[in-house]
C-alpha cells in the first residue's frame, strides 16, 4: 500500500509541473534570464525558454549593450551614405532567450510587423541596431531598435525582401 501512495505521490507532483508548464508558462518557463533594471525597450515571448517575467523576455538598454554585437558601416535606403549601426547580435538575442522556433514576427511601435525566418538571425550577422552614428536612435528616427541587415559584409541581401525584414522602431519579436 505504502508503494501505491508513494506513486500516487510522483503522479500528482508530475501532473503540478506539466499543469504549471502548460497552463503557466511565464511562470514554469522562468530562466536565469536578470531582470531590467531600466524601462523596458524590447520584449522577446513565444517559444522560449529564458524568461524574466510574465510577458517573456523583457530588455532595458544596459541588458541589449551587454550582449556580443558589431557595428555595421552600410548604406540603407532610409538613409543619405554610408552610416554606422551599432548593437547587440539579434542571435544573441535569440540565444539569451533560448529561441525554439523558426520564424519570428516583429512588431514596431506603431503596430507594423514582419515576419522574417529565424535561420535569418542565426546564419546572418543581423543586429538589433540600438545607435546610429555613435548616437542613441531616438523613436523619430527609427529608434528605439532597428533591424539591420549585413549589407555592408553581404550586398546580396541589398534587396527588397531584406528590407521588407529590417523593421524599425521594434519593440517585440515573437518567437513562432
Amino acid at each position: 500500500m505504502f508503494a501505491t501512495y508513494r506513486a500516487f505521490l510522483s503522479l500528482a507532483a508530475l501532473s503540478l509541473i506539466v499543469w504549471s508548464s502548460v497552463f503557466q508558462p511565464g511562470q514554469a518557463a522562468a530562466g536565469s534570464l536578470a531582470a531590467p533594471s531600466g524601462p523596458v525597450v524590447l520584449t522577446v515571448s513565444g517559444r522560449i525558454t529564458q524568461t524574466n517575467g510574465a510577458a517573456g523576455a523583457q530588455f532595458d538598454l544596459a541588458m541589449l549593450e551587454a550582449l556580443p554585437g558589431r557595428v555595421a558601416k552600410v548604406k540603407t535606403p532610409w538613409a543619405e551614405g554610408v552610416n554606422a549601426f551599432e548593437g547587440p547580435l539579434a542571435r544573441a538575442v535569440l540565444q539569451a532567450v533560448g529561441a525554439q522556433g523558426s520564424k519570428l514576427r516583429i512588431t514596431a511601435l506603431n503596430d507594423y510587423s514582419a515576419e522574417v525566418p529565424l535561420d535569418d538571425f542565426l546564419k546572418f550577422d543581423v543586429i538589433l541596431a540600438l545607435k546610429k552614428n555613435d548616437a542613441y536612435l531616438p523613436v523619430r528616427h527609427q529608434g528605439p531598435i532597428f533591424v539591420i541587415y549585413p549589407f555592408d559584409s553581404n550586398p546580396g541581401l541589398y534587396n527588397e525582401v531584406y528590407f521588407g525584414r529590417s523593421v524599425w522602431q521594434v519593440k517585440s519579436i515573437e518567437v513562432q
